[in-house]
């Protein structure tokens, strides 16, 4: 299998001691690309060091309350492949909904201005997500970490959004997202693993990365009743798709 991570955080503390065992296991097992999103202006250096001592990397810039003038800059320089992870999220009692929904507005502004795809987060927030992307329009992107139901996911997609399906979707108790990952059609699907976080069930409680994504893939061919290989290939197409041809080469 060929396979791209589209959401990993590659540069997170976690993987300081032994970054680049874990991308070279990655590349092992066949992840070519690994899509790093930030989420916040302190970790932008860190994450484009990363990224250009391991070509591997393709950065995405995006921060939870920070300063949109700041990112605004960095994507003109930096030229990102997506504005990124940003979003709302209502689970964590002491975010402000307020500030992030206003900083989510401009990044979702930015994001139409450069023409450039968004990876979004949405913790109990995702009806609301969706209202701001119709009503500033214009918009593609990922839904990473999809958790939402199937009503959701069809409107998401008839918007133009793709689904991110990473470590949940390897239990069986997550029977809607199961289910929503038989249905949909490829096209509309992402692979991703959140690493370090959100594990497979074969590594439960553990530190998640990249490489377990081929867990993922294999979960979702046996869903879908297809081949792995297959699985891969539609969803490295639709990374080439969302994210622009530089990112990714479709030939062997």
């Amino acid at each position: 299998m060929r396979l791209v991570d589209s959401h990993c955080h590659i540069d997170a503390p976690e993987f300081d001691s032994d970054r680049a065992d874990v991308i070279a296991r990655a590349v092992q097992a066949g992840v070519e690309r690994l899509v790093a999103p930030a989420v916040d202006a302190a970790s932008w250096p860190a994450l484009k060091a990363v990224a250009q001592a391991h070509p591997q990397v393709a950065p995405a810039y995006g921060l939870r309350p920070e300063h949109l003038t700041l990112l605004r800059e960095w994507i003109e320089r930096e030229r990102p492949c997506a504005v990124g992870e940003c979003g709302l999220d209502h689970f964590v009692d002491d975010l402000d909904p307020d500030a992030q929904r206003d900083y989510l507005i401009g990044q979702l502004k930015l994001a139409r201005e450069f023409d450039l795809p968004l990876i979004l987060h949405a913790r109990r927030a995702l009806d609301e997500v969706m209202a701001l992307l119709r009503r500033i329009g214009g918009l593609r992107g990922v839904v990473h970490s999809f958790s939402g139901s199937a009503q959701q996911a069809e409107q998401l997609c008839k918007m133009g959004f793709l689904l991110g399906i990473g470590g949940p979707v390897t239990y069986g108790r997550a029977q809607r997202l199961r289910g929503i990952v038989r249905a949909l059609p490829i096209d509309f699907l992402l692979l991703e693993t959140d690493a370090p976080d959100q594990p497979d069930v074969g590594i439960r409680g553990q530190r998640n990365e990249p490489s377990r994504l081929v867990e993922i893939a294999e979960s979702v061919a046996m869903l879908r009743g297809e081949s792995p290989d297959y699985v891969a290939e539609h969803t490295r197409i639709n990374v080439r798709r969302l994210f622009g041809p530089n990112l990714i080469a479709l030939s062997a």
